[in-house]
This record gives C-alpha cells, sequence and structure tokens, in this order.
C-alpha cells in the first residue's frame, strides 16, 4: 500500500447536478465533448446526481509496478493492490471541470487507435463489455481547448507505461 505523503492527490466534489446540469456546465466553460463522451453522458450512471467528494490520484502504468504495460484488467489490479479504487463513472465530467488548468497535450491527434499524449484516463468500471460501446472518460487539453472524451478498447489493448490513469484514494470522501 503506498504511503498517502507520496500521493500527489486532490479531493473533488462529483454528482449533485442532473445529467442536463453538468451537460450544461461543459458547454459554459467550452468543453468539448466527442461521442463517446455523449454516450457516457446518456448513461445511467448520470441518473441519480447524489454528491461526494473523493480524494483522486493520478498514477502512471509504471508507477502500479507495470513497466511494460499491461492490458485494462491488470492495471486495475495492481491499483488495488496498491490501495486505489476505481472511480465512478460519473467522476469524469466533475474531474474535468475541476482540471481546467491541465497542460497542453504535446501533439493535436485526437484519435490514433493508442492513448493519446497528455491525457489523464478516469478508472472507472467498464458499464458494457460491448467493445465497441465507450469504457470511461479520459481528459485532454488539445490546441487549447479542453476536452471530456470516452474511449473504447477490447481486453487485448495493452495500456502503455507512460499512460496516467486518475483513481480514488479511498482515505477521504
Amino acid at each position: 500500500m503506498m504511503n498517502t505523503a507520496e500521493i500527489e492527490s486532490f479531493v473533488v466534489r462529483i454528482g449533485g447536478q442532473s445529467r442536463t446540469e453538468i451537460v450544461h456546465s461543459l458547454r459554459e466553460t467550452g468543453v468539448n465533448l466527442n461521442a463517446h463522451a455523449e454516450a457516457l453522458l446518456a448513461h445511467s450512471a448520470f441518473d441519480d446526481p447524489v454528491s461526494s467528494s473523493f480524494r483522486i490520484v493520478v498514477r502512471t502504468v509504471a508507477q502500479l509496478g507495470l513497466e511494460k504495460g499491461a492490458v485494462q484488467s491488470q492495471v486495475f489490479a495492481a491499483a488495488k493492490r496498491h490501495g486505489l479504487e476505481l472511480c465512478p463513472l460519473v467522476t469524469g465530467p466533475y474531474l474535468r471541470l475541476a482540471l481546467m488548468d491541465q497542460a497542453n497535450a504535446p501533439d493535436s491527434v485526437l484519435s490514433a487507435g493508442r492513448a493519446p499524449t497528455g491525457a489523464i484516463h478516469i478508472a472507472s468500471e467498464p458499464v458494457s463489455e460491448h467493445v465497441e460501446y465507450p469504457k470511461g472518460f479520459y481528459l485532454r487539453v488539445v490546441d487549447g481547448e479542453a476536452w471530456l472524451r470516452g474511449y473504447c478498447c477490447d481486453d487485448k489493448y495493452i495500456w502503455a507505461p507512460g499512460q496516467r490513469l486518475a483513481f480514488q484514494w479511498p482515505d477521504a470522501r
């Protein structure tokens, strides 16, 4: 288990807004969405706007002990061994709004069949096993524009060692 003093973290409040309100908040702040993010925002997980706070930590796949990369299930299992938990699906838009000062990505490629540079994926339990249904959200800033994007991957996709993911640190809510 990681020592909390070693973890750079922050608290984010999630929930408390209806689906319409959170989409409005994203649009009002200039956040761009891709079709996968829109599909996830339509999921029933956004039907219950219960508000709570979570401590979020961002880790690379390598920091979880997977120096050669790994498939998503292995990444999530490694995170659990380090005392981290998956975030609720609804974390995505709230984390995007909380991290509007995220650094600009080093390139402008939006979709390349690999984890995009400069992205932070929100580690959440996939809501569907279908390969074409988005598995979760990621945050990225491209050419100065903030994005909340959804991503798809199958159980064979290898997450690179440098890929960053946001997890829930369970000690503070």
